[in-house]
């Protein structure tokens, strides 16, 4: 699996201005917060806002960016404790974890996407794509290593009770939802890798 990227380093004001935005665009939505809303949170101006992000555009880019590259290390320090299949499974793991400490209210993500649906141009879409791309890729990967003999329909099925997982436990209110999925996943796994091995196929 590639490397995470760090995330960049910031001014100070930067960094208290991106704290405040990630927290306000997650809790009540990027189109329904200000950048005066923002800048008063982060304990600056809006002209300082301006001068370290050059617009809100950018701000949500930012946000959605930096989620994503913690996002993806919280992952790979999962991925990593484990060895062979349960390394697919630890993905699951993770998001169970990231989910209770990070986003209980579901993937900033897919919020991200619905609320920007009317703005196709918005820069932060390439963000978004890029990070769900990159967590089915990943699982493709994954499975790929394992001897998978289809990794990429296998990561499209894994990436589905992901999903699905996410907004069940954060939507619907069912707190075993990722464990649920995390459980047919490895009936998938047993089916198409384990399986695959005994067979000799």
């Amino acid at each position: 699996m590639a490397t995470v990227p760090q995330v960049p380093t910031l001014t100070p004001a930067a960094r208290a201005i991106l704290d405040a935005a990630g927290d306000l665009f997650y809790d009540r939505g990027i189109n329904a917060v200000g950048v005066d809303t923002v800048a008063a949170a982060a304990g600056t101006t809006k002209k300082t806002l301006y001068d370290q992000f050059g617009s809100k555009a950018a701000l949500a880019v930012a946000y959605l960016s930096e989620r994503d590259l913690n996002y993806r290390a919280w992952v790979e320090l999962s991925v990593g404790q484990h060895s062979g299949t349960e390394r697919i499974l630890a993905v699951f793991d993770a998001l169970d974890s990231w989910m209770g400490a990070n986003s209980l209210k579901g993937c900033p993500f897919v919020h991200a996407h619905s609320e920007l649906l009317g703005s196709p141009e918005h820069p932060a879409h390439d963000v978004i794509r890029g990070h769900k791309v990159w967590a089915r890729e990943m699982l493709a990967d994954l499975a790929r290593e394992e001897g998978a003999e289809s990794p990429d329909p296998l990561a499209v099925q894994l990436t589905s009770l992901l999903e699905g997982a996410a907004v069940l436990r954060s939507i619907s209110e069912i707190p075993d939802a990722v464990a649920a999925s995390r459980r047919a996943a490895a009936l998938l796994i047993e089916d198409q890798i384990v399986g695959h091995r005994s067979t000799g196929a």
